[in-house]
């Protein structure tokens, strides 16, 4: 059975900016890789062609896939719960709901968002954080979602835990940036050939193309590198400066 990695975003094109080189250097070396969508997109200021919100949620599943597609993974799903609200929703019953697909794929390694918000502090992605962490320790309890088990979804323990961590910051004024508190690294993934591939991928969100010319710049400068913290780990361990995703991983 190859190692399996799953990551938890916030909308579509998600995937691609903050996870893109992960993803597709854990496919490089045979991982199996998902992705966990939790919103269509809808409440995005950039909306193409879209004349209304279906329209552009199904837009931005199609733009997913074919992200996903770029980036070699193999899982995809994209959730409806509602863009820009993901504060307002029941935590338990989002976090059972990640439970579930923990427990079902098994991750070996889950990354998702810092509770900083990343590039651009948006709340989606501290909520993100917030129900992918929880999901992350309780699936592997058997005390929480236990109707799960009622249809063979048995509890599981993923292995490690990263955050990623925002190299720059999108649409901060110089005044402000100094005072935002960022999340800190302790993994660095270079991404060599892989960081075009990375443009590819985002721009099969065509909806979203703005966005790109907008952080461009910033990119070409700073796009060459993902930064991660391993926010959790099996055993007691402090957060070592890693070279490897999948250091100290059991098969």
């Amino acid at each position: 059975m190859p190692l399996r990695l799953m990551c938890f975003t916030a909308h579509p094109d998600d995937e691609c900016g903050a996870f893109g080189g992960a993803l597709m250097l854990a496919h490089r070396r045979g991982v199996e890789t998902s992705v966990v969508c939790l919103t269509e997109g809808r409440a995005a200021s950039h909306r193409g062609d879209a004349l209304n919100g279906g329209e552009l949620a199904h837009l931005r599943r199609q733009e997913f896939a074919a992200a996903l597609r770029v980036l070699g993974v193999a899982h995809g799903e994209v959730l409806a719960y509602p863009d820009g609200q993901l504060a307002q929703q029941d935590f338990s019953g989002v976090t059972a709901d990640l439970v579930e697909r923990i427990r079902s794929f098994r991750p070996h390694v889950v990354l998702t968002f810092a509770g900083d918000g990343n590039v651009n502090l948006h709340p989606d992605h501290t909520m993100v954080s917030c129900f992918a962490t929880a999901a992350f320790h309780w699936a592997g309890r058997g005390n929480f979602a236990p109707e799960q088990m009622d249809v063979g979804l048995l509890p599981y323990r993923p292995q490690k835990l990263y955050y990623s961590a925002a190299n720059f910051l999108a649409y901060a004024d110089a005044e402000e940036a100094p005072k935002i508190a960022l999340m800190p690294a302790s993994l660095v993934l270079e991404l060599g050939d892989l960081k075009a591939k990375k443009i590819e991928a985002f721009l099969q969100h065509t909806t979203q193309a703005p966005i790109m010319a907008k952080v461009q710049a910033v990119f070409e400068t700073h796009g060459g590198e993902e930064k991660y913290l391993l926010a959790a780990a099996r055993g007691f361990r402090s957060s070592p400066l890693e070279t490897d995703m999948f250091e100290g991983i059991e098969e």
